[in-house]
């Protein structure tokens, strides 16, 4: 199967042996963070530092001004790595170790952002606003993802673009010193603490047959065991994607869950379709010839994040492909792969996703075996989250997992 590793451009740039440390592993592929949010990582091996912090969103190559001229929204420069295009530096030296040089992208993930303009951010059913995650309903937010995701991912020598967080972004998200765990949600709760009450959604609900106002009183209503430690439902999300929404329906009822996910999802859609439909453009632009377009995706429509909720059926009809999320068990895997695999082509890319950092809950001694099930339930190639990130022993068994997969 071929092989993708996750990189920054951090764990390239001032380190002569990564490119050809990656390319050893027996990858054929790269895929390289051109636009990414803000984080804390570890460099086990760079000659030069040990702890990166990356300490808001930014972009990792040096924007066209004109084509952020008058905007209010624009990228972020970043001031961590030295040089005026990280990405194109580390991705020259690594498309010179023999690897296919991807981009990865984030979009509807960035707290800087959401900080300096809250007015654009999802507000939950409390009022509280979440910095992290602009409001994909927004007309200025949808417009500069598509901007920056045809400028981020169709950087010079890239042959593709992996596209994260494209689409609705809600309570999950990891924070310095979160202090979120004191109440249990279960992705019921999770989807009910991460419906937007923003203008713009107010009046979408409204739209599709919804109270704003009726809905939200719904939600807290339903929300208001969980914060006194008691449960109200059948419990059944604790079943699965399937379950989690028939909770949905069974706490706020069939007609308000339904108009609520009929806007969500028409949001969702036309943001998708703005935004591959942009680095398309792009990339004939370039004349860049088999460009691929993948999402980072899950089948269930409800659930939002890095891997955002999607039609499979649909969003294989709009993009080359999709990365799904497949560490865990076997049962987890057919849960993610199975709907996919069901509406693939011959060209369809299901690239199954699997974290090989053992200290984050990867499992790279069981790489092998899961890949080999993975193939089994439809998927053509994997990912492997990180290569920056992983020790030396997670990499040995990352370079054996791949000699005997061939």
């Amino acid at each position: 199967m071929r092989a993708s590793a996750f990189v920054y451009p951090w764990d390239v740039v001032g380190d002569p042996a990564a490119a050809r440390r990656i390319a050893d592993l027996g990858v054929e592929q790269v895929t390289l963070a051109s636009a990414y949010h803000s984080t804390r990582a570890l460099t086990p091996r760079h000659p030069r530092h040990r702890v990166v912090a990356a300490r808001h969103s930014a972009v990792y190559y040096p924007v066209d001004p004109a084509r952020w001229e008058g905007r209010r929204l624009r990228p972020y420069a970043q001031d961590w790595i030295a040089g005026e295009d990280p990405y194109g530096e580390a991705a020259a030296a690594l498309a010179d170790a023999g690897l296919e040089v991807h981009s990865w992208v984030i979009l509807a993930h960035n707290t800087r952002l959401g900080g300096e303009h809250p007015d654009l951010t999802v507000r939950n059913a409390y009022g509280d606003r979440y910095p992290w995650a602009p409001c994909i309903a927004r007309e200025e937010v949808r417009a500069y993802a598509a901007a920056l995701a045809a400028e981020a991912a169709v950087r010079p020598g890239a042959r593709g673009v992996e596209l994260e967080s494209c689409g609705w972004y809600g309570l999950g998200h990891l924070s310095a010193h979160d202090k979120t765990g004191g109440v249990r949600l279960d992705g019921a709760g999770q989807y009910l603490m991460s419906l937007c009450f923003c203008p713009d959604c107010e009046a979408g609900y409204a739209e599709h047959g919804a109270d704003p106002e009726r809905l939200r009183g719904a939600v807290a209503d339903a929300l208001e065991p969980l914060w006194r430690g008691e449960r109200r439902g059948s419990g059944k999300a604790a079943g699965g994607r399937g379950g989690e929404w028939e909770e949905v329906e069974e706490l706020l009822g069939q007609e308000l869950a339904g108009a609520a996910a009929a806007w969500r999802d028409r949001v969702a859609s036309a943001f998708q379709t703005e935004v591959v439909a942009a680095v398309r453009k792009a990339a004939e632009a370039r004349r860049t010839e088999g460009f691929r377009v993948l999402l980072h995706a899950d089948p269930a429509p409800h659930r939002c994040g890095a891997n955002v909720g999607v039609d499979p059926a649909a969003i294989l009809a709009l993009a080359d492909g999709v990365v799904l999320p497949c560490t865990g068990d076997g049962a987890e895997r057919e849960a993610v792969l199975a709907p996919f695999a069901r509406h693939r082509s011959p060209s369809t890319v299901l690239a199954a996703n699997f974290t090989v950092v053992g200290g984050m809950g990867g499992r790279p001694a069981e790489l092998a075996g899961d890949a080999a099930h993975a193939r089994e339930l439809g998927a053509t190639e994997l990912r492997l989250y990180h290569a920056g990130l992983a020790c030396e022993a997670d990499l040995a068994a990352v370079r054996a997992a791949l000699a005997r997969l061939g």
